[in-house]
């Protein structure tokens, strides 16, 4: 049998050594977004295990400035080509061992965001991206454009087991470089809801409430229609939808979604049972309100959905969910950790609410099972998750460089690398 050996200089310091100082690119708050919100809530805790101060290269929106916290060193213009090309050069002086992209669709400019491509083809450091979201059956151009991106990647992280598999059925990308890290949650204690009651005005009342950024695509008008049913049953029921109305859907068209939610309560005769807030909720807010509440409803139309942070929060807050099924969702609240209903189904997210308010049992093994799954996502978990994927990146960048230096009769153990992502060859 043929072997081989590694000659010294692969498993050498580079292979052990732990990456410390990263450079994260993605939107970042003031920005009111997702995405934002995430990064800095993942530079946060990478930070704390690193003891390192690390900086971010912001992705603003067309037409719009923020005044960046000091840690924002640089912009991408979402929109702007040669700002990719200038957030390269500025990447690859900085100090930072590795780069993280936060990617979502619609947050960077071109043809399904393929501007993001000039920026990670200059950039001559590892790269690991974190894919939000990844849509299945995609149309050429998505598909050609998600593919370089895990391509021009040195590693790539997705938040839920459904993406890997998308990723490897509909994009042909090799499950092996991809790391499952799930959505970073808050670390809470397990708690009643009645001791978080009284300082919001919720004393004596049992909860049910849904957060995040509102637009159509969460469903919230069959929660509406499911509340009459569940009133019935729980007298001192009422409802919170929490949350602004999405910016982007805000400048398309107001807040005539809201509005007509709004307008269904009235019609239903439940305005002193039902409160809307329309401001954008921190993780504080969140998790504040999610303490009090007795049931979270999750709606969401998209069946392809791979992750919600709103979602995990309530998981880890060991709070009794019911949520339509989303791949997310059924992935996440599984094995008794939730109940999953049908898509666009009121009588369906009804019959679950009042089971879970009827039983005690049912919701105390919901809470605890949810509870217990949820720790395994708390930020300094998903943090050291996050080193370990850093560290293969640098890694496997180290192997790629000293097998293009190995003379010619290693060509075997050449060959059984992977290659290295595409560079541009021109001067920046």
């Amino acid at each position: 049998m043929l072997t081989r050996t590694l000659p010294p200089l692969l498993i050498s310091a580079p292979w052990r050594a732990r990456p410390k100082a990263a450079l994260w690119v993605g939107s970042y708050p003031p920005r009111e977004c997702g995405i934002a919100t995430f990064t800095e809530d993942i530079r946060g805790a990478y930070d704390a295990l690193t003891k390192e101060s690390s900086d971010v290269i912001a992705v603003t929106d067309a037409d719009k400035s923020y005044a960046y916290p000091a840690c924002v060193i640089g912009e991408i213009g979402r929109d702007h080509f040669a700002s990719y090309a200038a957030a390269a050069r500025l990447a690859n002086a900085h100090r930072a061992d590795v780069i993280n992209l936060q990617h979502e669709y619609g947050l960077f400019g071109g043809e399904r965001g393929n501007m993001l491509l000039e920026f990670m083809s200059r950039v001559r450091k590892p790269i690991v991206t974190t894919l939000h979201t990844i849509l299945p059956n995609p149309e050429p151009s998505l598909r050609h454009v998600t593919r370089e991106i895990c391509n021009r990647s040195d590693a790539v992280i997705v938040l839920a087991e459904a993406g890997r598999r998308l990723l490897d059925q509909h994009y042909g990308i090799d499950p092996r470089r991809v790391h499952i890290v799930l959505h970073g949650v808050p670390d809470v204690p397990l708690r009643v809801s009645r001791h978080f009651k009284r300082p919001l005005g919720l004393r004596g009342k049992t909860v049910l409430s849904t957060f995040g950024l509102l637009s159509r695509g969460k469903g919230i008008e069959y929660v509406i229609d499911a509340l009459p049913s569940i009133f019935r049953r729980n007298p001192d029921a009422v409802y919170l939808l929490l949350g602004e109305t999405h910016p982007g859907v805000r400048r398309h068209e107001g807040e005539a979604y809201r509005e007509s939610l709004w307008q269904r309560v009235c019609e239903l005769g439940m305005q002193d049972r039902v409160f809307f807030d329309d401001h954008y909720m921190s993780d504080e807010e969140v998790v504040t309100h999610l303490l009090a509440t007795d049931v979270y409803v999750s709606p969401s139309l998209d069946p392809h959905q791979i992750v919600s942070g709103t979602l995990s929060y309530a998981v880890a807050c060991g709070r009794a969910v019911v949520a339509s099924a989303s791949a997310y969702a059924r992935e996440l609240l599984g094995a008794g950790r939730g109940i999953v209903v049908p898509f666009r189904d009121a009588a369906a997210v009804a019959s679950a609410v009042n089971s879970i308010l009827g039983d005690r049992h049912l919701r105390t093994s919901i809470e605890l099972s949810a509870y217990r799954f949820g720790r395994q996502m708390i930020w300094p978990r998903v943090a050291r998750a996050y080193e370990d994927a850093f560290a293969g990146a640098i890694r496997q960048q180290v192997v790629v460089r000293e097998a293009a230096r190995m003379p010619a009769g290693a060509g075997l153990l050449r060959e059984a690398l992977p290659g290295p992502r595409p560079r541009v060859t021109a001067a920046d």
